[in-house]
């Protein structure tokens, strides 16, 4: 199973960017479609954005389209988050996962400790 470790997290002023990344272990992330999720305060864990196993397609959630960019690099395990034009309501505990079945916003496997995203207005 794949180890995921979650990094890039911070404080920001609203309008600010940040670049998350997620490394994992093993050869078999090369295979796996991943995603972005993330979690409020009282609130559950939602869909940010998706990535194939190829890098050829992306996907996002409505509220960050625009806005944020999904990217990976196999040879390096690793899966990042650029987000651009930060607004308070982005933020959040952020956690990257495999997605099993491309397009069903729907993770698979163990959850990271995350990265903290604060935007303040």
């Amino acid at each position: 199973q794949v180890q995921l470790s979650e990094s890039g997290g911070g404080l920001v002023q609203a309008g600010g960017s940040l670049r998350l990344s997620c490394t994992a272990s093993g050869r078999a992330f090369r295979t796996y479609h991943m995603g972005w999720f993330r979690q409020a305060p009282g609130s559950e864990r939602e869909f940010v954005a998706a990535i194939s196993w190829s890098g050829d397609s992306t996907d996002y959630a409505d509220s960050v389209k625009g806005r944020f960019t999904i990217s990976r690099d196999n040879a390096d395990n690793t899966v990042y988050l650029r987000m651009n034009s930060l607004r308070p309501d982005d933020t959040a505990a952020y956690y990257c996962a495999v997605i099993p079945v491309w397009g069903t916003h729907v993770a698979s496997g163990s959850w990271g400790r995350g990265t903290q995203v604060t935007v303040s207005s």
